[in-house]
């Protein structure tokens, strides 16, 4: 019987490691979805759309995607291709380019 316990402990901690994860990982997308709105000046919905989009044409997940945009936010460096291809899914969605991207 305490093997089946102590098994059962296990198990929920794993569960609840797990939703502990989950919770933070949507904080960050959440985040980032805030900086679409605001410097992208799109709606949720469509920074939502732009994450997805930035995810899937970098091949990067969309979690760290998300972790790169707030860094972004913090220290203002961004990976080039991540630039680009945020340029390129706020073009479709938004009125503006991201804020330093060069005119031209």
């Amino acid at each position: 019987m305490a093997d089946s316990e102590a098994d059962r402990i296990a198990e929920l901690q794993a569960q609840v490691d797990q939703l502990k994860e989950a919770v933070t990982s949507h904080a960050v997308v959440d985040q980032a979805i805030g900086m679409m709105v605001a410097l992208g000046r799109v709606t949720p919905d469509e920074g939502w759309q732009v994450l997805r989009e930035v995810s899937q044409h970098t091949n990067i997940k969309l979690r760290n995607i998300a972790e790169l945009i707030l860094i972004w936010g913090r220290r203002g460096d961004i990976p080039a291709e991540v630039r680009a291809a945020l340029e390129d899914a706020l073009d479709r969605y938004g009125p503006a380019q991201v804020p330093g991207a060069e005119e031209g």
